[in-house]
């Protein structure tokens, strides 16, 4: 035997994980949970409530939109398992804790504390996701995007 290669055993054992790995893959591919984008009132939005201005829509736009709206873009990676499932799972947890697409649907006590919790989590950056960042460089937020959230908040807060 060749110092270096594999025993003959150990390259069998090799070739049939690899073989499983790609065929559970496959099957894989054939479950698909729901990339979905529900319709929207435009009247019920965060947007047309607050009317937040165009430098806070801008962010909110960039950072927040694909989890926390239903105008979701859906990259062609949402249509990998198990890659999308991550994503997809993602998404409607975010909608879940945050939709912005139906802001007025919150009762007044929850939309103030949404509005809190949105400055908390981007003052301490933990929104928008460091998974999400990976791929989505330019929803990065900057000191003047968060402070932009913060002061439109707080502004929100007091009224």
């Amino acid at each position: 035997m060749v110092r270096g290669t594999p025993a003959p055993g150990l390259k069998t054992l090799f070739t049939r994980a690899a073989l499983v790995v790609a065929a559970g893959l496959t099957v894989a591919q054939f479950i698909r949970p729901d990339r979905t984008n529900p319709p929207t009132d435009p009247t019920r939005t965060l947007a047309a409530v607050t009317h937040p201005g165009a430098n806070v829509l801008a962010v909110l736009d960039r950072g927040c939109r694909d989890c926390h709206t239903h105008d979701t873009v859906w990259p062609w990676y949402t249509n990998v398992a198990p890659i999308s499932w991550f994503v997809i799972g993602h998404v409607n947890e975010g909608r879940h804790e945050l939709n912005l697409s139906k802001w007025a649907d919150y009762d007044k006590a929850l939309q103030a504390k949404r509005l809190a919790q949105m400055c908390d989590l981007v003052q301490r950056e933990e929104m928008p996701l460091s998974s999400y960042l990976l791929l989505h460089r330019d929803s990065r937020l900057n000191d003047e995007d968060r402070q932009a959230i913060c002061d439109w908040t707080d502004a929100q807060a007091g009224q």
